[in-house]
């Protein structure tokens, strides 16, 4: 991997990992718009402030956008999640792994 490709992902997971910005993202996945208030019930726990800042970087970073019905992922953003998905098995095969060691120990 490049230098350059380093980089990136750097620059990727920087953002993602603020808090709730993977939240907002997986929040939108199914496509639909959703107003503020909304998005603020779909990702649960997190403050109004907080979503907008988290909002106007996933927006800057032209994952997210904004139109007449509400937030929505642009076509990158789509293209992030569809690729996150992929940990969905992995969490899955994972957390069976970690339950596997839990009960060894005991």
């Amino acid at each position: 991997m490049s230098s350059k490709d380093n980089a990136a992902i750097h620059q990727l997971l920087g953002l993602l990992e603020s808090r709730y910005a993977i939240r907002v993202l997986w929040a939108l996945k199914d496509g639909h718009p959703q107003t503020f208030r909304l998005l603020q019930d779909s990702v649960g726990g997190i403050t109004p402030n907080t979503l907008n800042t988290r909002l106007k970087e996933l927006r800057a970073a032209t994952l997210v956008t904004h139109g007449s019905e509400g937030y929505f992922l642009t076509p990158q953003g789509s293209d992030l999640v569809k690729r996150m998905n992929e940990l969905g098995a992995f969490a899955s095969k994972w957390a069976a792994n970690q339950m596997k060691k839990v009960s060894q120990v005991k």
